[in-house]
């Protein structure tokens, strides 16, 4: 590899320039491992220290994102969740020309008794059979979503692990015949389990978006529950606030209301 020796001070603001231009090539493209510590030393003739701070500053800007035990990777666009609606993950990501896929892991029929009562209260349900569901959401086939998910049988008896391989959403509506009026969640910062991590193929205890939300019917019924675990350096979470609503602070949970009239799935 040919030496690109910086002669001009500064030196540290001139690496990093040369990083980012490295960064919008195509020998880089999002995802790709990029150039190690030595690496950069060797190309561009500077110190340990001085390729140390250049990479850890890229890192702390989004550009770059370290694994750990495995290297530097180049960071892509995030996929933005909007709190205002219901858009289906399938959606959000070929708007982002990202290519959407599905790896169905649990698709079964369970009765309700057999889950905890603060996931029956939340579907109003004691002795129904549900379907439960987990599914891997993927963007570029890097696994970004981690999905868990109880649907009454009652409510869509034809559910088909079929239906689950792209939009729920648009299954539910376009092939069963329901109307989503809207969900009720909660979001909050969690750290992965060692099970998840994997399936995340991030590393144990990481930094993970846990969404706990609940479906609604137009009669405010509930049509599904999910808990569902969101890749924190791929996902942004956004919404918009009104002015100030009164003098009372802000509590700790954060708590919002989905509109989903009409559906985005």
């Amino acid at each position: 590899m040919d030496t690109q020796p910086l002669v001009k001070e500064p030196v540290y603001q001139q690496l990093n320039q040369a990083l980012r231009r490295l960064l919008r090539t195509a020998d880089f493209p999002e995802h790709a491992q990029f150039l190690t510590e030595r690496q950069v030393c060797e190309r561009f003739g500077v110190s340990r220290a001085t390729a140390n701070k250049a990479l850890s500053n890229l890192v702390a800007e989004g550009l770059l994102e370290f694994r750990k035990g495995v290297g530097t990777f180049v960071k892509g666009e995030p996929l933005h969740y909007d709190l205002r609606a219901l858009v289906s993950f399938t959606d959000k990501a070929r708007a982002a020309a990202k290519l959407p896929s599905t790896r169905v892991l649990r698709f079964a029929r369970l009765p309700a008794a057999r889950l905890p009562a603060t996931l029956r209260a939340a579907l109003n349900v004691e002795h129904e059979t549900l379907f439960e569901i987990q599914r891997l959401r993927l963007a570029d086939g890097h696994p970004v979503i981690l999905e868990r998910r109880w649907i009454p049988v009652a409510l869509c008896p034809g559910l088909a692990r079929t239906d689950l391989v792209g939009s729920l959403y648009a299954a539910l509506t376009d092939r069963h015949g329901l109307r989503i009026a809207g969900a009720e969640q909660t979001v909050r910062a969690v750290k992965l389990s060692a099970a998840d991590a994997r399936l995340l193929e991030l590393p144990r205890h990481t930094a993970a978006l846990a969404v706990q939300a609940t479906g609604l019917l137009p009669d405010g019924r509930p049509l599904w529950y999910e808990n569902t675990l969101y890749h924190a350096d791929i996902y942004e979470f956004c919404t918009h606030l009104g002015g100030l609503a009164g003098t009372r602070p802000a509590g700790a949970r954060f708590h919002t209301i989905t509109s989903g009239d009409p559906c985005h799935g």
